[in-house]
């Protein structure tokens, strides 16, 4: 049955399918495991990431469509379930309003944009998108009455998905199941059934036409294929399932911005985590976006307790300090890209093979 769900798609290495066994249990049990606000904060977003930095892949590993306008979908997400939840109240007839609004915005746009700009070249593409998705944040940042402008809209959500609901009156294994326990299983069997999803739609023959066009587009235009029509198709399906990421986010935070959707941070970050990872594996979405948000969440707090370790040695506690956390973020990086080329998941297939 699990062969089914994944199409066939293995790990292909022991130690990759042991990481990735470890990663759902640690997301499936997180709550239990590790209590804590901050902790669950951690795991909601690397479920989110995950199907956020999945959907790019599908993109740029698979159909090799190099796009910065994913923020932009992802955004549209999380603005149409927060804008249904202003205007309609906090229900869950509301958040179906957003997310399905949401979806269709996303897609009818992606479709336009890759109907318009995929016949170019591919670096000429990748800058329609930029200048698509950069007029897109100005035009949020400019309708405070609808968007909130720079301030972002906060909200409410349904009762049941907030702390102040409690689903059973007893502590299970020591923890409280209230409304936030169950927002974050909301976000995690949904951020689990749409990668699965994408794991299926990647091995398809959708999915297998377009790896040979991101590695021969011509060929593939001589045998048949439509290819403008394909990545168009690609574009779309990435750009619905970045914005379902989207409304995951908007649920969790119950509130939404330019700065934790649109911004160009979130893109490079989107890319780094593709590229750690691996690059056309799927498998690498998960890898790359856990190993991305958790030193995001625990590097500085680590350094702060090396500084301290070392602190009878002379310049060591300098370096070490929580303020250069980024530094050593950016050295972290630079070296899993210089020794992964292929990304972790690459890696650990090539050594197999």
């Amino acid at each position: 049955m699990l062969v089914k769900l994944i199409s066939g798609d293995r790990p292909g290495s022991p130690i990759l399918a042991i990481v990735l066994l470890a990663i759902l249990v640690g997301l499936a049990f997180a709550p239990f495991l590790f209590p804590g606000t901050r902790s669950l904060d951690t795991a909601a977003r690397i479920c989110i990431f995950i199907v956020l930095v999945a959907s790019y892949d599908l993109l740029l590993g698979y159909g090799g469509i190099v796009s910065f306008a994913h923020t932009m979908f992802f955004g549209i997400g999380a603005y149409g379930v927060a804008i249904a939840l202003v205007t309609m109240g906090p229900s869950f007839g509301a958040i179906a309003v957003g997310a399905a609004s949401g979806v269709v915005v996303a897609t009818l746009l992606a479709v336009a944009i890759g109907l318009f700009s995929l016949r170019v070249k591919a670096i000429f593409f990748a800058m329609v998108t930029l200048a698509v998705a950069s007029a897109f944040a100005v035009l949020v940042s400019q309708l405070p009455a609808l968007t909130g402008g720079e301030d972002g809209l906060t909200y409410q959500i349904p009762r049941a998905l907030t702390p102040a609901f409690r689903l059973l009156d007893e502590p299970v294994f020591g923890v409280r199941i209230t409304g936030r326990i169950l927002a974050y299983y909301l976000v995690f069997f949904s951020a689990l059934a749409l990668f699965l999803l994408l794991l299926r739609m990647v091995n398809s023959p959708f999915g297998r036409v377009l790896q040979a066009i991101r590695e021969n587009a011509f060929r593939a235009e001589a045998i048949g294929y439509r290819v403008v029509l394909y990545r168009t198709g690609a574009t779309a399906l990435s750009a619905a399932l970045a914005a379902l990421a989207g409304v995951l986010l908007a649920i969790w935070l119950r509130y939404t911005g330019p700065a934790t959707t649109l911004s160009l941070e979130i893109m490079i970050d989107i890319l780094l985590m593709v590229v750690i990872g691996g690059m056309g594996t799927m498998y690498g979405a998960v890898i790359g976006a856990t190993l991305f948000l958790l030193a995001q969440s625990y590097l500085q707090n680590l350094m702060g307790a090396a500084s301290e370790a070392t602190s009878a040695l002379p310049l060591v506690p300098h370096l070490l300090h929580p303020d250069r956390w980024l530094l050593w973020l950016g050295v972290l990086f630079i070296m899993s890209v210089y020794f992964f080329p292929t990304g972790i998941v690459g890696r650990l297939r090539g050594r197999r093979a």
